[in-house]
Protein backbone atom coordinates (compact mmCIF):
# COMPACT_ATOMS: atom_id res chain seq x y z
CA UNK A 1 0.00 0.00 0.00
CA UNK A 2 1.09 3.66 -0.95
CA UNK A 3 0.25 6.90 0.75
CA UNK A 4 -1.09 9.40 -1.14
CA UNK A 5 -2.98 12.85 -0.32
CA UNK A 6 -5.47 13.94 -2.84
CA UNK A 7 -7.86 17.55 -2.53
CA UNK A 8 -11.01 17.30 -3.60
CA UNK A 9 -13.19 20.09 -5.93
CA UNK A 10 -14.51 21.39 -2.11
CA UNK A 11 -10.58 21.66 -0.92
CA UNK A 12 -11.11 19.06 1.08
CA UNK A 13 -7.81 16.97 1.94
CA UNK A 14 -7.87 13.43 1.84
CA UNK A 15 -5.15 10.97 2.74
CA UNK A 16 -5.15 7.56 1.71
CA UNK A 17 -3.62 4.57 1.62
CA UNK A 18 -3.80 2.49 -2.21
CA UNK A 19 -2.95 -0.66 -3.34
CA UNK A 20 0.10 -0.13 -6.36
CA UNK A 21 -1.04 -1.25 -9.27
CA UNK A 22 -4.27 0.50 -9.82
CA UNK A 23 -4.76 4.03 -11.65
CA UNK A 24 -4.99 6.79 -9.55
CA UNK A 25 -8.58 7.48 -11.09
CA UNK A 26 -10.10 3.93 -9.75
CA UNK A 27 -8.53 5.44 -6.13
CA UNK A 28 -10.17 8.73 -6.30
CA UNK A 29 -13.46 6.77 -7.27
CA UNK A 30 -13.04 4.24 -4.80
CA UNK A 31 -12.89 6.88 -1.99
CA UNK A 32 -15.47 9.32 -3.40
CA UNK A 33 -13.24 12.25 -4.28
CA UNK A 34 -15.59 15.13 -5.13
CA UNK A 35 -14.36 15.91 -8.75
CA UNK A 36 -13.58 13.06 -10.49
CA UNK A 37 -16.70 11.85 -12.61
CA UNK A 38 -14.27 9.92 -14.97
CA UNK A 39 -17.51 10.06 -17.39
CA UNK A 40 -15.64 8.16 -19.71
CA UNK A 41 -14.57 5.17 -17.40
CA UNK A 42 -10.43 6.04 -17.99
CA UNK A 43 -10.86 5.75 -21.93
CA UNK A 44 -8.84 9.40 -21.72
CA UNK A 45 -11.68 10.47 -23.55
CA UNK A 46 -13.39 13.30 -21.18
CA UNK A 47 -11.04 15.20 -19.41
CA UNK A 48 -13.36 14.86 -16.35
CA UNK A 49 -10.66 13.01 -14.02
CA UNK A 50 -8.02 15.85 -14.18
CA UNK A 51 -5.81 16.84 -11.24
CA UNK A 52 -3.21 19.02 -10.57
CA UNK A 53 0.64 18.20 -9.55
CA UNK A 54 3.11 20.10 -8.02
CA UNK A 55 6.40 20.94 -10.03
CA UNK A 56 7.66 17.93 -7.57
CA UNK A 57 5.96 15.08 -9.21
CA UNK A 58 6.37 15.94 -13.03
CA UNK A 59 9.85 14.13 -13.33
CA UNK A 60 7.80 10.79 -11.97
CA UNK A 61 4.32 11.72 -13.70
CA UNK A 62 6.32 11.53 -17.36
CA UNK A 63 4.53 9.90 -20.10
CA UNK A 64 1.65 11.85 -21.23
CA UNK A 65 0.13 10.40 -24.95
CA UNK A 66 -0.88 12.82 -27.78
CA UNK A 67 -4.28 11.79 -26.69
CA UNK A 68 -4.05 12.88 -23.42
CA UNK A 69 -2.28 16.13 -24.27
CA UNK A 70 -4.98 16.99 -26.90
CA UNK A 71 -7.64 16.25 -23.80
CA UNK A 72 -5.91 18.27 -21.36
CA UNK A 73 -5.56 21.53 -23.67
CA UNK A 74 -8.90 21.27 -24.42
CA UNK A 75 -10.72 20.48 -21.20
CA UNK A 76 -8.01 22.54 -18.35
CA UNK A 77 -6.66 25.95 -17.72
CA UNK A 78 -3.50 25.06 -17.13
CA UNK A 79 -2.51 21.38 -18.99
CA UNK A 80 1.06 21.74 -18.08
CA UNK A 81 0.36 21.31 -14.61
CA UNK A 82 -2.52 18.13 -15.16
CA UNK A 83 -2.63 14.91 -15.83
CA UNK A 84 -5.67 12.81 -16.70
CA UNK A 85 -5.92 10.45 -13.83
CA UNK A 86 -7.43 7.53 -15.45
CA UNK A 87 -4.07 7.71 -17.33
CA UNK A 88 -1.58 7.32 -14.10
CA UNK A 89 -0.76 3.54 -12.47
CA UNK A 90 0.01 4.22 -9.25
CA UNK A 91 3.60 2.80 -8.43
CA UNK A 92 5.94 2.71 -4.82
CA UNK A 93 7.62 5.44 -6.23
CA UNK A 94 4.20 7.37 -6.14
CA UNK A 95 4.50 6.90 -2.00
CA UNK A 96 3.78 10.64 -0.53
CA UNK A 97 1.83 11.43 -3.91
CA UNK A 98 -0.34 15.11 -3.56
CA UNK A 99 -2.59 16.04 -6.02
CA UNK A 100 -5.62 17.98 -6.64
CA UNK A 101 -8.88 17.97 -8.35
CA UNK A 102 -8.68 20.01 -11.59
CA UNK A 103 -11.49 22.30 -11.48
CA UNK A 104 -10.33 25.04 -13.35
CA UNK A 105 -12.02 24.12 -16.76
CA UNK A 106 -10.06 25.70 -20.29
Amino acid sequence: MIKITLVDADKATHELEVAAGSTLMEAARNNMIRGIDADCGGAAACGTCAMSFSSDWQHILQGRSEEEDDMLEFSVAEPEKCRLTCQIVLTEEMNGLHATVETEQG
